[in-house]
């Protein structure tokens, strides 16, 4: 194994809780997600050679986990994603289990697979308390038009989840 393949390797071990959450947010079942999680990691060793070190990893591999997961939706080989709410195999990674907190976790996650990929990708961000300069640069957009859409995003969230 080359030094840069180890090097690969312990970044994405290091980072593999952002392939983890985003795999969650975009898939609800746990083949799929597993698919997602693998397709991610490919797709973070294809582009890796083009990581040049201007940004943190973990800030480049969320641009590359986001849009492949937005890219894996539309392919034509997944099925709908918010039928199943097969929660019984997610897992919080801490010291002690705590069951109320699963089941919070649970429900958020629930809400937020009802979200389009778009408002997904801002809740995420949100959730990982990016600015919205570093939301804006991710995403391609202005300033202000993160604003607009972040906050049309947990509302549609908040929707979701006081509907309940």
């Amino acid at each position: 194994m080359t030094s840069i393949e180890q090097e690969f390797l312990q970044k994405i071990d290091k980072h593999k809780g952002i392939i983890f959450k985003i795999s969650k947010m975009y898939m609800d079942n746990k083949d799929d997600r597993e698919d997602l999680f693998q397709e991610i990691t490919y797709q973070v060793w294809k582009a890796y050679s083009g990581f040049r070190g201007d940004s943190q990893f973990s800030t480049w591999l969320y641009r590359i986990a986001l849009n492949t997961a937005i890219v894996f939706l539309k392919s034509e080989k997944k099925r709908s994603f918010i039928e199943n709410e097969d929660f019984t195999d997610y897992k919080i990674i801490q010291d002690e289990y705590d069951l109320e907190k699963e089941e919070k976790m649970a429900v958020m996650y629930n809400a937020i697979n009802q979200l389009n990929p778009i408002d997904k990708a801002f809740i995420f961000y949100y959730l990982e308390d990016f600015s919205g300069k570093e939301i804006a640069e991710q995403m391609g957009i202005s300033e202000g038009n993160v604003r607009v859409k972040m906050n049309r995003a947990k509302n549609k969230l908040k929707d979701i989840l006081h509907a309940k």
